[in-house]
This record gives structure tokens, sequence and C-alpha cells, in this order.
């Protein structure tokens, strides 16, 4: 980017008058920002653009990932980091008198995402960047995201957050390339002389679908990619002049807010139909949008819409973007004028399905009238899809009326979404080896007898150069020292780490890497929650989305449990833990809701009481979103994965654990299963029921939390103390009534009670090794030493070889 710091100094003022008309000594952090921010988009958008012309004059074969969330965490410091510019530019700064990590700070984080599906995202675009390989992000552009959480009295509270409060630099506006997207209206269907059917979509809403396109840079080499988001906007304003006149100054804008109500908020709480509405609108608004989009482009250098399959591949992450699949056939059969037959046939040979869920709530269906009366010629395609498709079903299964009515994609007064995108799709993966064996043999058995073939497991991966490089410089560069830099391009490489595992030196380098991680969080739990936890203890973490799977109520039931033994053991022999939290709650979702209100009882209960406040620490970090995780990861020493067995698809918060050298406490689910077989046993903390245990307690019963409750003292004591609120004084007597309803009233569907005493035990082991510095440090060096499987880098490779066959390529190279 610049051969010395007097080079950067120069540009940076120079910048800094021609864009702002002003002096530093008169500027804002915020324009501090703004300047640097420009001066790195400068370097980006020349490799950009090239990009793109390379792939358009090559006729590279491009993947597009289509995903309702892109986590893609804050722009400037990557992107200094990928250029290779960060030294020149912090020293340079620094000579003005300007502290690079406070202009970092000031930076929003884009609320693009909630959890791991849009983290997953975002580590899959940098490392399709990183590889050199053509592959695109397709999403919303949300004004507020999911919401800004703050705790107040203990309780979740939802605020909008306004992260486009000043401008993105890191975008650009391309009204040029916009496209109308059509809800509601009717269609009128006549017949040609050839007997053909042409349908023309009348009275229709339209909505102005803006891309906002944000580069996505590779990792020091020639490649950048495009995130390209919409924002909806109204065709002609929708101002009624004649209401405004009449000083009716709501309904004067009404039409214009309830179309850019479509980008405004991810996931709105769907509890109620107005809402439910909206989320559907969402997913047709940004699917129409970028294939409109893509068969646009590829119709500039290809003139045969025949060969899109040759050239593109759409691949859509998870249910919502499934209506790729009957909007692909709508502009194929609609404006294209193909046949059904071979529409069907380029349809089905661009699109690929990731599933990334068991649980049935989100196996999306959307009920018929619903979907009809918004999406009136989608809805016609899809029923035409499953007319065929149960056609073909009731030739093959005649005897089975079951098996047909289960795999139909419109049943019971619903669209199956799951359903459409296994049909509509040629490839159709898991992202972890247990969750596609579920999918395979459980969930989705039907079709995978239907479709023996279509079937695959792809584990899910995160990017090591944002989670390790990034986040933790320390550690990276401890790495480096003892195996090399060839990690950073080969992230298997990182095996190599395991010789040094029992070392005493690097035992010790880690130990002092991971301590001023812990300082740094402590500082900033201070800053913001103004309690003071050691950096000595150890650091116990669950960051995730809250919800009753996820079990965050085991963690707190049992934090619970050592209050009730150190009160009843003052010289309990434990080493001193920090029990930190993070995640959101939908807002809809009262359960998960209560969770928190738990948690954030417990850590006052703790914090007030002397008996028990040296030993033992209870953190509740608000608005969790990447840079916080940045922050936690690097601190922690053990990583709660502790979901009900057979319950997390994947998960990749414990890979990004792994990867920073924290223990995994974890139950055999998800990715935890593979991370314990490459670790080994020994590496890793297991406790509770096996997937067999939990499906078969599903389907044969065998459980009754109550009896198991009765005949546990500790568990008995603890749902006594909950019910009574003995512990909880300040708060209303029901307050955890709908925990103990869980527990109790409904069998503890998520196994909590059946799992804890296994899960206590399994703490007292983390206890233990803990206090044996060279085992605890061996064991975080093994766990370390084996991430790098769990790149995305890995997970890529496989999608781009056995799905996508995308071939990696060099852009501007000479």
């Amino acid at each position: 980017m610049f051969n010395s710091k007097e080079e950067f100094i120069s540009a940076y003022t120079r910048r800094f008058m021609s864009l702002l008309s002003k002096t530093m000594s008169e500027s804002t952090l915020a324009d501090k920002y703004t300047v640097l921010a420009s001066m790195v988009c400068d370097q980006m958008n020349e490799k950009w653009v090239v990009t793109n012309s390379y792939y358009l004059k090559s006729g590279a074969r491009q993947a597009y990932y289509f995903s309702l969330e892109f986590l893609v965490g804050k722009f400037l410091e990557s992107n200094l980091l990928y250029l290779g510019a960060e030294d020149i530019c912090r020293e340079g700064l620094a000579k003005l008198g300007v502290d690079l990590d406070e202009l970092i700070a000031c930076e929003p984080d884009p609320a693009l995402g909630n959890g791991g599906l849009g983290r997953l995202a975002a580590c899959f675009l940098d490392s399709m960047a990183s590889m050199g390989l053509p592959g695109h992000g397709c999403g919303i552009r949300y004004k507020y995201g999911l919401f800004r959480q703050q705790i107040v009295d203990g309780y979740q509270v939802e605020l909008p957050d306004n992260w486009l409060n000043q401008r993105n630099p890191w975008e650009i506006r391309k009204p040029d390339k916009a496209v109308i997207v059509k809800l509601n209206g009717h269609i009128r269907t006549e017949f040609g002389a050839d007997g053909k059917a042409h349908f023309t979509h009348e009275d229709y809403l339209p909505v102005l679908a803006v891309p906002y396109d944000m580069p996505i840079m590779g990792y020091r080499n020639r490649t950048v990619n495009t995130l390209r988001l919409w924002s909806a906007e109204s065709v002609d304003n929708s101002f009624d002049f004649a209401s405004f006149s009449r000083g009716d100054y709501v309904n004067a804008v009404s039409g214009k807010y309830s179309v850019e109500a479509i980008s405004e908020v991810l996931y709105p709480d769907d509890s109620n139909y107005s809402n439910r509405l909206l989320r559907l609108k969402q997913q047709y608004f940004f699917v129409s949008a970028g294939i409109q989009s893509i068969v646009r482009r590829f119709k500039i250098k290809q003139h045969d819409i025949k060969l899109l399959p040759e050239r593109i591949v759409i691949h859509i992450n998870d249910t919502h973007p499934a209506l790729a699949i009957p909007e692909m056939m709508r502009i194929l059969i609609d404006e294209e004028g193909f046949g059904w037959d071979e529409a069907w046939g380029i349809t089905t040979r661009t699109i690929a399905y990731t599933n990334h869920t068991i649980m049935p709530e989100a196996l999306e269906t959307w009920p018929v009238d619903l979907f009809w009366e918004l999406l009136p010629r989608i809805y016609m395609i899809v029923e035409e899809i499953n007319r065929r498709f149960l056609d073909g079903l009731s030739l093959r299964y005649p005897d089975d009326p079951g098996k047909v009515a289960r795999m139909s994609i419109i049943g019971d007064g619903t669209v199956r979404m799951a359903n459409l995108a296994v049909v509509g799709s040629f490839s159709v993966n898991g992202v972890a080896a247990v969750h596609t064996e579920l999918l395979k043999n459980v969930v989705m058995k039907d079709f995978n007898d239907y479709y023996p073939s279509k079937f695959n497991n792809k584990t899910n991966g995160i990017t090591h150069r944002r989670w390790l490089i990034k986040a933790n410089p320390l550690l990276t560069s401890a790495i480096s020292d003892a195996i090399g830099t060839g990690w950073i391009s080969n992230p298997p490489e990182l095996e190599r780490l395991r010789q040094s595992s029992n070392d005493p030196a690097m035992q010790e380098r880690l130990a002092g890497i991971k301590r001023a991680g812990k300082e740094r969080l402590a500082r900033y739990i201070a800053d913001t929650q103004g309690i003071k936890v050691d950096p000595a203890s150890i650091f116990d973490v669950q960051v995730k989305r809250i919800h009753a799977y996820k079990r965050q109520l085991l963690n707190a039931l049992h934090i619970q449990h050592l209050y009730n033994r150190l009160i009843d053991n003052p010289n309990l022999d434990i080493a001193p833990r920090t029990f930190v939290f993070a995640g959101k709650a939908a807002p809809s979702y009262y359960y998960a809701k209560t969770i928190i209100k738990y948690i954030n009882e417990l850590a006052r209960l703790i914090d007030g009481d002397k008996r028990v406040n040296k030993m033992l620490n209870v953190v509740f970090l608000e608005n969790y979103n990447v840079s916080l995780a940045e922050l936690i990861f690097p601190a922690s020493d053990v990583s709660e994965q502790i979901s009900t067995a057979s319950k997390e698809a994947s998960g990749t918060g414990c890979m990004k654990f792994m990867m920073n050298g924290a223990v995994t406490i974890g139950t055999n689910d998800g990715a935890n299963i593979e991370i314990r077989q490459l670790v080994g046993d020994e590496n890793f903390i297991l406790f509770g029921l096996s997937v067999e245990q939990v499906l078969d307690y599903y389907n044969n019963g065998g459980y009754n939390s109550r009896e198991l409750c009765q005949g546990d003292p500790d568990i008995s004591r603890l749902i006594g103390q909950l019910s009574s609120g003995e512990l909880f004084p300040g708060t209303a007597r029901d307050d955890f009534s709908a925990i103990i309803r869980s527990l109790l009233d409904y069998n503890d569907e998520f196994f909590v009670l059946k799992d804890f005493t296994s899960y206590a035990k399994a703490q007292d082991r983390i206890d233990a090794l803990y206090r044996q510095k060279k085992q605890w440090g061996a064991v975080a060096l093994n766990n370390i030493a084996m991430s790098g499987r769990f790149s995305s880098d890995n997970t890529i490779d496989q999608y781009a070889k056995e799905i996508w066959k995308l071939d990696r390529l060099s852009p501007g190279a000479k």
C-alpha cells in the first residue's frame, strides 16, 4: 500500500484536506477514520475492478452464496492486515498523533447477522477470496440489524442497532444495477396460437431493490470478490401529496415506509401475522433481486442462457433462500421463454443447498394462504413443481401414501421449504458428520432413499485469518516462531505444533499469552460492567445464541450448585472461576429471555455474597457481536459446548475457542465429535448422553425428569431454590416458573437434569486439570495444533472441488 511511513503521512494529510476540507486539528475521530478508510478503499477498488473484469472476460465459473445473514465484522483492521499495511499505517498515524486502535474502535460492527449462520457465511467469503476462488455473497442490507441488546435489571431489552448512522465507507451504492421485485397482485394467464401458456403479473406492488456492493479482499493476493447487499426502496417514493395536504402526514408516507421495512430489521419478531409476512417478503426480495442480477450479468457475456449451469452455481445457505428455486423457474419460463422441462433442468443443475438444522422450527414452513397472496406466480410454480414431483413419487411408492405425503412440498396447509430445497437442488449437504448422518437416516431419510447420491457432508469451518491472526497476534507470533509461517497459507500445518505440546518453554509462552488475553477481557468487564474479575481464575465461557437446546440453563444450574457447595463448605478446594456468558435471545422467545434473567440474578447473588465472591464470578456481557468475540476467544480457558446431543448441527464457536487454546467441555454433538476424534479423548472433556441415547428416549420414552429430581438431593435442592425464590429475593416468585415447568411439567425436553450429574463430574475434571499447569498447557497446545483442520479454507476447498467445480484463479497476474 505504501513503501514507508513518510509516504503514508504525506498521502494521509493530502487526503484529509481534499476529502474533508479541514485540518486534522479541527477533526473528530470519525473524520480520521473516514480518511483512512477511503485510502484503504482506493487500494482495494483497483484490485476489485481488475478481478471483476477478469471474471467477465474469462468466462470463469462463479459461485454465488445466498444467505440471509453475513456477520462480517469490522473492516478497517482486517483490510489493513490483508493488504500488509497495518504496521506502516500505525507508525505513520502515531507520528501524526493519531492512535490507530482508536480509529478501529470507532467503526461500528455491521449489523448484518446474528450468530453462527452469518459468521459462517462471512468466513466462507473470506476463504473464497483468499484462495483465489470466484465466489460472491448475496444478502440484505439491514438498516438496524437484529437489535442492540441491553441488560436492564437482569432482563434483555432490545434497541435498534443503528450501525448506518454514519456513512459506511466500505460499500458502493449502485442504483444503475437496481431491479424490480414484484409482490402481491394477480396472474393473468393467456394461451398463444401454439397452445403455450403466457403469464402476466398484474396489479402488483413494485419494490425497487438497490444493490450496495462491498469488496471482500483476499489475504495478500490480487482477488477482491463481492458481497452484494440489497436495500428495499419505493419506486416513486410513494409520497401521497393529497394526504399531506389534508394534514394526514402518516398516510402521506406510509407506502414508502412499508416498502423500506423489508430491509430494516433481521428476523422481525414472527409471533404476529404482519411480521411473519414481512419475513417472507424479505426472503423473496433478496432472492429475486439476486437471481435477476445474476441472469442479467450472465447475458452480458453469454448470450445462451442454456449455458448458465456451466458457468454459475448458486448456493443457498439454509432454507431462507429456498425461493431461489421457483424464482429461477419464473425467470426462465416467463422472461426467457423456456418450456418447463428445460427450465427445470437448468434450475436443478444450478442450485445447491446446505441444511443447518434438524430442529423442527427451523425447517421453515409457510401458510399456503399467506404465500399465495404475497407471491401468486411463485406459488403457481411451487404447486406445479410439487404436482410433478408427486407424480414421480406415486409411481415409485404406489403402496406407501404416507411416504408420499411426508415428502410433498405442500402439505397440511403449508409450503415446506426444506422439501422444496431438496427437490430443487443438485446437492444437499450437512455441516458436520453426525448432522449429515441424522439428515440421511432420520430427518430426511425419505429423500435420501429417493436421491441416494444427492446428500453429502461438508463440516463447517472458520477463517483462521480473523479468529487467530487478527484476534490473537501474540499467539500468531508464537506459532510462527515455533513452526514457521507455512500454516498461514496451509492451516493443517498447525499440526506440527503438536511436537511442542510438552515443551515447557512453549507452554510457558502460551500461558503468558493467555494471561494477557484474560487481562484485556478483565479490563473490558471492569469498564463496561463495573465488576472486577481475577485473570488468575479459570475463564469458563459460553457465548452463543440463547436457546433451550444450547443449554445455558445447564451451565447456570451448575454455577448455582457450586454456590451451594461453597456455602456448605467454605473451605472447598476448587480453583477460582469466572463464568462468562454472552448471546441474544429472539425478542419473542420468552423462555430464552428468562434464562438471561436467571444468569444475571446468579451474577448478582454471587457478587453480593462475600462468602463466595472470591471464588466465583458470573458475568453476562451484553450485545454480543464479532468485535466482542475477538476479545473473548483469546481470553478463554474453557469452551462450553454443551448442547443436547443430536441438536447442534455443527457449531463454529467450538472451533474458535479451540484455535485460541481453550479446552472444550462438551457433549457428543455437532463438530464436538470431530474435534474429540482429532485431539483425542485426553484433550477433550466429554460428558452427557450420546446421540443414540437421546434419540432412543425421544422415540421410546423411559425418562421421567420429576422422578429423577425427587431421587437426586442436589437437583432437588436447585429446583426448590428456583421455585421458592429464596436465593433471589429481588425477583418475583414466578419469574423462573417457565424454567421449572420446562424441567418438570414438560419432562425436560433437552435433558438438562438428565445430564446434570455427568456435567458436574466433568467440571470437576476441568478443575483438577487446570491446576496441573503442565498438563493443561499440553492439552491447550494439542487443541491449537489440530484446529487447522477446521479452517474454512479446508471446507471451501471441498465445496469448490466437490459441489461448485470452481478453479482457483489469479486476477491481475502478469
